[in-house]
């Protein structure tokens, strides 16, 4: 009887949480789906608005860092109406900008580095967390030039130059923080390990595409 009793209680016990896990795992996938809707309508949102807009310029070269710098204001400003959603929103902003780009012809790699950068100088204005804008940033330029085939190494280079160069311009906490958030980042994605993190400091940044297996030399 009492050894009865013992195993059921387990077992009533087991059930609970069962139902309970089940419950919260149906609410967070619910929640995720409705994320990664938006997501997707901000990256769409973004990339028809960049395209159209410089298919409408005389000059894609010349107007594509001015666009990206226009869109990621835009970006900025709406969370700053709406009051949060900045570091979930910056790498749907970043994907959907060189989406765009690329689709008009434009050089995805000036337009990677001019995004991370105003995204980056974008947070510190509004009081967000630099380190983490900076990332997501980095993830979505490096997300979109695996979907439109670019060189993902060159661009997770001149991504992760944009993001030192603008923290840079921050103070010497930011270039540490986004370096010491980029690491990971960058030697997640194996074919570029070794290639696009700056070595000491900001100034480092141009020199980026020389180092290719220097990571360990800090």
């Amino acid at each position: 009887m009492a050894k009865g009793e013992m195993k059921e209680v387990p077992e009533e016990t087991s059930y609970n949480i069962g139902a309970a896990g089940t419950k919260v795992k149906e609410g967070i996938i619910s929640s995720l789906k409705g994320i990664n809707e938006i997501e997707a309508e901000i990256v769409s949102l973004v990339r028809n608005t960049v395209s159209n807009a410089l298919k409408a310029t005389a000059s894609v070269a010349t107007d594509g860092v001015v666009v990206t710098k226009d869109v990621v204001k835009g970006a900025i400003q709406a969370t700053e109406e709406v009051g949060t959603g900045l570091i979930l929103s910056t790498k749907s902003v970043a994907k959907g900008v060189v989406m765009g780009v690329s689709d008009v012809g434009g050089d995805v790699l000036s337009v990677a580095g001019s995004t991370v950068k105003g995204a980056v100088k974008g947070a510190a204005e509004v009081g967000a967390d630099v380190a983490l804008v900076a990332r997501r940033a980095v993830d979505g330029v490096i997300e979109a030039t695996k979907e439109i085939g670019g060189n993902v190494e060159d661009a997770a280079t001149a991504a992760v130059g944009g993001a030192i160069d603008a923290a840079g311009s921050i103070g010497n906490t930011a270039v540490r923080a986004v370096k010491d958030m980029l690491v990971g980042v960058v030697t997640g994605v194996k074919e570029i390990a070794g290639s696009a993190l700056p070595c000491t400091s900001a100034s480092d940044a141009p020199e980026i595409t020389t180092k290719h297996k220097t990571k360990r030399e800090e």
